[in-house]
């Protein structure tokens, strides 16, 4: 489906909803380098062209602390996966309250220069539409929580090519292949595996 498609199916779901004066919660899912948050961004200038509320939360700005996912003790797959965010917290602080129609949420914003966490208070106006940008957000934990779900699908090369040539703080070429290999790649097809993000999404914008 193109953007326009979907952003008119989008705002049919809307329109249709049971719950006014609540966030309606749209999940942007996709593996690494699909090209989420490009799209996220077209997403929200379309919506916001049409006189919508939208609000914007990316899923990577609230991780962990380095030292509770790396040298885990665990293999690499498994620390991105499970470890990377605290799935509970999340659960608790965003995906409940945004359900139960809460106009304020206090996130675990991560800062990468000091690896701390802070508390971030992010307003949401009723009624307003909030996109939550992420890889495994249709995890089980999380899934039952969207109102609507679009999903990224996007080519392995092409997916490999951009994060091999965008991720250059990993270290060189070499390193960065064997990262993702060991760590990012395994973890992707095991949620593949096990939640099955395409066929439980309510549309999949195709990457061409």
């Amino acid at each position: 489906m193109s953007l326009i498609s979907i952003l008119d199916t989008l705002l049919n779901h809307y329109t249709k909803r049971n719950k006014i004066n609540h966030p309606f919660i749209v999940g942007v899912d996709g593996l690494g380098g699909a090209g989420k948050t490009t799209f996220v961004k077209n997403l929200k200038e379309e919506l916001t062209d049409k006189g919508h509320e939208v609000i914007t939360i990316h899923m990577d700005d609230y991780i962990v602390e380095s030292s509770k996912r790396y040298k885990t003790g665990y293999e690499e797959w498994y620390e991105y996966y499970y470890l990377q965010w605290n799935i509970d917290l999340l659960l608790t602080e965003l995906f409940q309250p945004l359900f139960n129609g809460a106009n304020m949420v206090n996130l675990p914003l991560y800062n990468r220069t000091n690896d701390t966490i802070s508390k971030q208070r992010i307003h949401i106006p009723s009624n307003s539409i909030v996109l939550i940008e992420g890889v495994f957000i249709q995890r089980r934990e999380w899934r039952e929580f969207f109102n609507f779900v679009i999903f990224i699908d996007c080519p392995h090369n092409i997916r490999k090519n951009r994060v091999l040539n965008r991720d250059k703080y990993i270290g060189d070429y070499q390193y960065r292949l064997k990262k993702y290999q060991n760590r990012y790649w395994i973890a992707e097809d095991n949620y593949l595996e096990i939640e099955n993000p395409l066929e439980k999404a309510v549309v999949i914008y195709t990457y061409i």
